[in-house]
């Protein structure tokens, strides 16, 4: 029985991800703040599944939780076989006006942890010869991302530090991928402090819809699992087009949502 670590476990593409490794037959490790959240969690997942589910409530912005973490993604003694970086937090409005220290927190977040935590899982599984490391990034990654000018920032940071890793673990056993999901219906548009949004359902998806790909081209041992026909073109498009051009273009979409 292999054990997969998620974070962010609680809600959102974590918690989707909790079910569908759960439903492949993983053990799982579930990280996040809300304790109550991952209780039940837990329980629904041990009754459906016939899983072991370890609950770790930490919360990755405290070093001492963070470090607790590490810990526990690299303890030999209770090998953890696939890591999923998806704890995270977006902002929303003109940087000069948002509250920096909020805006050091998402750094420390959404790049901090996880750069901690996949070097806590590489030595581990490069040691053993397998694992798998999933990092949860965003099309957001591929283009200067106005009014989300951070958040955009540190997904740049998992997809470019993604890619390197699994350059680096080639050979290894141990796969690394980046998941780069678009509009999806989660928590995280509301506590970005973004209002209801004017974008067509057609580009929204599902947690659900997000994980089912990413395990997919995880089977696949895929490089960046982008779930969607349209989130893989707009990320190739602002792959292709000048920084100056893709940033005025997501400005324009920006003021239309």
């Amino acid at each position: 029985m292999t054990t997969a670590l998620v974070t962010g476990a609680s809600a959102g593409i974590g918690r989707a991800f909790a079910v569908g490794l759960a439903a492949r037959g993983h053990d799982l490790v579930l990280v996040a703040r809300d304790r109550t959240r991952l209780d039940e969690l837990a329980a629904q997942l041990i009754a459906a599944h016939r899983v072991a589910v370890e609950v770790l409530r930490a919360d990755l912005l405290d070093r001492a939780d963070l470090e607790v973490v590490a810990t526990r993604v690299g303890d030999d003694a209770r090998p953890v076989d696939v890591l999923v970086n998806n704890a995270g937090f977006g902002t929303y409005g003109r940087f000069v006006d948002l509250d920096v220290a909020h805006e050091v927190e998402e750094v420390e977040l959404n790049v901090v942890a996880l750069l901690r935590l996949s070097h806590a899982a590489l030595a581990a599984m490069q040691a053993r010869g397998s694992g798998a490391i999933l990092n949860v990034g965003s099309v957001a990654g591929y283009q200067p991302d106005p009014r989300s000018a951070t958040y955009g920032a540190t997904k740049a940071f998992v997809l470019s530090f993604t890619h390197a890793l699994r350059t680096e673990a080639r050979g290894s056993g141990v796969q690394v991928m980046v998941v780069c999901p678009g509009y999806t219906h989660t928590e995280f548009h509301e506590r970005a402090g973004l209002g209801p949004s004017s974008v067509p359902e057609l580009l929204w998806q599902t947690p659900d819809e997000v994980v089912t790909v990413a395990l997919r081209d995880l089977d696949r041992r895929r490089a960046v699992s982008i779930p969607g026909v349209l989130n893989r073109t707009a990320a190739a498009l602002s792959s292709m087009a000048p920084p100056g051009i893709s940033g005025r273009v997501a400005g324009l979409v920006v003021k239309r949502t």
